[in-house]
């Protein structure tokens, strides 16, 4: 099954100058086990808006047994789980992917 979920930054960290290093060594974690999770093939796609203001956004397209196992998944997610960004999980089915080189 497929699943996405939606991230979305705390209001403090709207604003760059915010930002500790508590909060960076956060983002290299969640980064970090997204990247593993993708070259494991568990994650399909992850990425996030450029913009900056509270309406930005990131997301987590990802393969799970079912939606318990997928809540875990995200629920584990360092940024969430240490509190900087909420998340909001929803089943979703991948219609259309290319392969893509940058």
């Amino acid at each position: 099954m497929e699943f996405i979920y939606v991230l979305k930054l705390i209001p403090r960290l709207h604003k760059e100058e915010s930002w500790t290093g508590e909060d960076e060594g956060i983002v290299k974690r969640h980064f970090t086990r997204l990247k593993e999770m993708t070259e494991s093939g568990v994650v399909i796609l992850a990425g996030r808006t450029l913009n900056e203001e509270e309406n930005a956004f990131g997301i987590v397209v990802f393969e799970a047994n079912d939606e318990e196992q997928a809540k875990v998944m995200m629920e584990d997610d360092p940024a969430v789980k240490e509190g900087i960004m909420t998340a909001e999980l929803f089943p979703y089915r991948v219609a259309l992917i290319t392969e893509r080189t940058k």
